[in-house]
């Protein structure tokens, strides 16, 4: 892909818009679902807990976690108006369980301690102020819940074209370190590695991720 192709990709990968928006949408929820399935399992959702995903996308992976458990609210928050449109329609046949919020991307608009659960996909590279967004998910948190924020090594990441277009990108130790200066006190590490398909759609990679379990 040529330079301006790879940086539409990235800004569309951060922020999707539009009838492009919604491909990448697609493609996204396509090569990160084994990365979101396997967050979805160190969750270990029970029954009548309250879930929080940030960045959801277009939210096809929803109903796998419904099927987890009795009575579960789901909520998804995103910043692309394209991404929340297409997570509603996704995902009508569930509109009594699941709620659909879009927003600036810096202060998350719920009240202190309402969350069981919460996860994030291949969204750390876009925050802005890594440190106080992880405070602002502390604050959403309840006191015996569990946060799982899963990302891309950078050792890996780096090998990706797009990620040179406004990517932040970490290894284990710097992720740790990040999360060191929130107000989280506790996490657990473990490595992933499974075959995808690139977003550029040219070749079969192997990808190298991370799986934070984290805890108050």
């Amino acid at each position: 892909m040529e330079k301006d192709e790879l940086k539409i990709l990235a800004q569309n990968l951060a922020n999707p818009q539009g009838e492009k928006g919604k491909e990448i949408g697609e493609m996204m929820n396509a090569t990160n679902i084994g990365m979101t399935l396997e967050s979805i399992k160190a969750l270990l959702i029970e029954d009548d807990e309250l879930i929080l995903e940030i960045g959801h996308g277009n939210a096809a992976h929803v109903k796998s976690i419904l099927s987890l458990a009795r009575n579960l609210k789901y909520t998804g928050i995103d910043i692309s108006e394209t991404m929340h449109h297409e997570a509603q329609r996704l995902n009508k046949d569930f509109s009594k369980q699941t709620d659909f919020v879009l927003y600036e991307g810096k202060k998350l608009p719920f009240d202190h301690e309402i969350f069981d659960k919460i996860f994030t996909v291949n969204t750390v590279y876009f925050w802005e102020d890594p440190v106080t967004f992880l405070n602002e998910i502390y604050r959403v948190l309840k006191d015996d819940g569990t946060f799982v924020l899963t990302f891309g090594q950078r050792d890996f990441m780096e090998k990706l074209p797009f990620t040179a277009f406004d990517f932040n990108l970490y290894n284990n130790d710097e992720m740790e370190e990040l999360i060191s200066k929130s107000h989280f006190k506790r996490m657990k590490t473990s490595e992933k590695e499974e075959q995808i398909k690139s977003k550029t759609g040219e070749e079969t990679i192997q990808r190298i991720y991370t799986v934070l379990t984290i805890k108050k």
